[in-house]
């Protein structure tokens, strides 16, 4: 702080918080009248915190990641694979400043890494889950500044066509599965495409979870309890399965090997990325083209909104029909 005289008069010219603080300057006709404006700008640095000056944040981003998995990413069902994967994305971008990330920085890295091959799908899961480190950390206080990944848009994913099997493709995995020399990967099989589970989740199937002509999946996506009923046949099987083949209480072992090296010894043909998924799809695409409910099908199928079952909705006999007769071409003609 200093007062000096001026032509003007008695200049202050004072930060008051300290260095990196607001600088003010102004000018009275006395000394006296300079100085006790110069104390009262004291006081108010004690009084008001916006008046001193913003203390850096001196977190890395990684430190950003420790908290979150600490505060809440540990109660998730995936909390140490987002965890794991979050910190190499720290690591990959070098581990900056947490005040210092911004959207231009994560946008830079995911170019790169586009560029190196990896898929736009993956990009985005890891700009969801960073995204959601902020978003957590500042519901909970550890974090004050906006999202910086708020408005900075994920890549836009062109929606492949889900491929399922014909009746005549089913009956040929099933038999080519039915002699593998894995016990497991023909009835693993057989009750995906019964129920609409995933290939997880009937692989880890307890003999518990399987009563009264129902399977209750427990160890689901979502976390959800859900439950699909099944024939009293296919029960009976799974019981004599876990008689001859169980381990404690799973009923199945790993048999995904398996069922790869099965359809490689079929006439069947699967995109990338759609390997026992295809088992699932295959469910829902006849669940619908033999006539059922899309509501019914989300609660089988567990998905926790209506839009990822509508991409069945186009196999359903009666979808769009009304085209037929609506347009008005066809009116013309009816006229």
């Amino acid at each position: 702080m200093a007062i000096k005289k001026s032509e003007g008069g008695w200049l202050v010219d004072s930060q008051p918080a300290g260095r990196g603080g607001k600088r003010y300057r102004k000018t009275f006709k006395t000394q006296a009248e300079a100085k006790a404006w110069e104390a009262w700008l004291k006081t108010q640095v004690n009084k008001q915190a916006e008046w001193a000056p913003e203390k850096r944040d001196r977190r890395k981003l990684s430190d950003l990641v420790d908290m979150w998995f600490e505060h809440h990413g540990v109660g998730l069902r995936s909390g140490k694979d987002t965890y794991a994967r979050l910190k190499s994305l720290c690591v990959a971008m070098g581990n900056p400043m947490a005040e210092a990330f911004n959207a231009a920085m994560f946008s830079e890295y995911r170019a790169k890494r586009l560029a190196s091959g990896i898929s736009a799908n993956n990009l985005n899961r890891e700009h969801a889950y960073l995204r959601s480190v902020f978003n957590e950390l500042g519901r909970l206080g550890h974090w004050l500044k906006d999202n910086p990944l708020a408005k900075l848009r994920q890549f836009k994913i062109v929606e492949r066509e889900l491929s399922y099997l014909s009746l005549n493709q089913v009956s040929e995995l099933l038999t080519t599965l039915g002699c593998s020399r894995n016990p497991h990967v023909m009835l693993i099989s057989k009750i995906c495409l019964a129920t609409g589970a995933r290939w997880s989740e009937v692989e880890d199937l307890r003999i518990s979870q399987v009563r009264e002509e129902m399977i209750q999946y427990a160890r689901t996506k979502s976390g959800k309890v859900r439950a699909v009923p099944i024939s009293s046949e296919l029960e009976e099987q799974i019981r004599v399965h876990f008689d001859k083949h169980g381990d404690m209480e799973r009923v199945f072992g790993t048999a995904f090997t398996a069922f790869r090296e099965g359809i490689e010894r079929t006439t069947i043909a699967l995109p990338d990325g759609q390997l026992t998924h295809a088992l699932r799809h295959t469910f829902a695409s006849h669940f619908m083209m033999n006539g059922g409910n899309i509501l019914t099908l989300q609660r089988i199928l567990g998905h926790a909104n209506l839009t990822m079952t509508m991409r069945y909705a186009h196999l359903a006999p009666e979808h769009l029909q009304e085209a037929k007769a609506l347009n008005p071409i066809a009116l013309l003609t009816v006229g």
